[in-house]
């Protein structure tokens, strides 16, 4: 059993927990959706700059809400990779100092594994294999989880990751930033049918070389055409729940189709399901039915864990270091790094 104290700064989410195994002992989490809102978007250098001013305060909280002491922590984990390199770079420095100062073992954490492990957390008695979709605003990804460090990406966004979409849409129609939260909203109260929308046939489940492979930029740009028709029909204000259901449900859709395509080509029947879109409404209602109808096992984390969490990173980091996997105080930071390559960041003998 290990405690790890856990670190997360790959982006504007300056975050901090203590974890044991897959239980959550503490989760700090100081979002910087204010500071960035101004911009329409997250800024690099602001990011880093609120990570350096916040994450100390964010890891005494974290120690103190778990009521341990440095003697209890086993090791210190930080997510290395992928992310903005500078943000990454403030964490990465802090948990290799801690673990330096009092001499823990240290392991640097890919983000993506931590959104798998978020299931962990969430469902103590999952295990391997079973397939993995991961859908934030930097990524969309099919993931086989084969074990603890072994996985393989049988399907990935060919331009823009679904969360990404879900902003620029949100921002061409008007809206606030973060676009899908806010989309998210609106489309409780409209048409999903008001406007058919193409789903992006880039690479159906059918066939293919990458049948798994989705496309939102058809998508995105079938929305950009609708709202100037609208717009230069005279329609305002806007139909903007309706848009937002249409949109949505698309994106659900799309995601769901190729979900249980490839659970049945793989022959799996648990599907996990992480990141920042994990939290929208519309996909959990499409794959909890695709569940139904499929005879699949769908799991969800709670909306607090599908966002950036040190938590997720603390539970990636215990099963790795029951392992006996540990980083070297010379790992640094990497603004990607393929999720088949993430054992590259470990050295078994690398030990405080």
């Amino acid at each position: 059993m290990a405690t790890i104290l856990a670190i997360e700064t790959s982006c504007d989410e300056t975050a901090a927990a203590v974890v044991r195994d897959r239980t959550v002992l503490s989760n700090v989490v100081a979002s910087q959706i204010a500071i960035h809102q101004p911009y329409g978007g997250i800024v690099p250098e602001v990011a880093s700059r609120h990570h350096v001013t916040t994450l100390g305060e964010s890891i005494g909280a974290a120690l103190e809400q778990a009521g341990l002491g440095w003697a209890a922590i086993d090791g210190v984990a930080a997510t290395c990779t992928p992310g903005l390199v500078g943000a990454l770079l403030v964490g990465l420095t802090a948990g290799k100092t801690l673990a330096m100062v009092h001499r823990k073992p240290f392991l640097g954490i890919h983000h993506l594994e931590g959104h798998i492990y978020a299931n962990y957390l969430a469902s103590p008695d999952l295990e391997p294999p079973y397939l993995c979709l991961l859908v934030s605003g930097g990524h969309t990804s099919l993931i086989y989880v084969k074990g603890c460090g072994q996985y393989q990406t049988l399907g990935q966004t060919r331009d823009d990751a679904a969360g990404e979409a879900f902003d620029k849409v949100a921002r061409l129609m008007g809206l606030d930033y973060p676009g899908g939260p806010i989309l998210d909203q609106l489309a409780q109260s409209g048409n999903p049918r008001a406007f058919p929308l193409p789903e992006g046939n880039i690479s159906l489940p059918e066939g293919g070389v990458h049948p798994y492979d989705s496309s939102f930029s058809g998508l995105k740009t079938a929305m950009l055409r609708l709202v100037e028709k609208l717009r230069a029909e005279g329609v305002d204000p806007l139909p903007v729940a309706d848009l937002a259901a249409s949109f949505q449900t698309t994106v659900a859709r799309s995601l769901t189709r190729r979900v249980v395509a490839c659970a049945q080509a793989y022959g799996l029947t648990t599907v996990a399901v992480g990141g920042g879109v994990a939290a929208n409404s519309g996909l959990r209602q499409h794959l909890q039915q695709a569940a139904i109808d499929h005879g699949l096992r769908v799991l969800f984390p709670p909306l607090s864990l599908c966002t950036d969490n040190a938590a997720m990173i603390g539970c990636a980091a215990a099963d790795h270091f029951n392992q006996g996997h540990y980083s070297g105080f010379d790992l640094g930071a990497q603004s990607r790094l393929d999720l088949a390559r993430v054992m590259e960041l470990y050295a078994p003998m690398a030990v405080a």
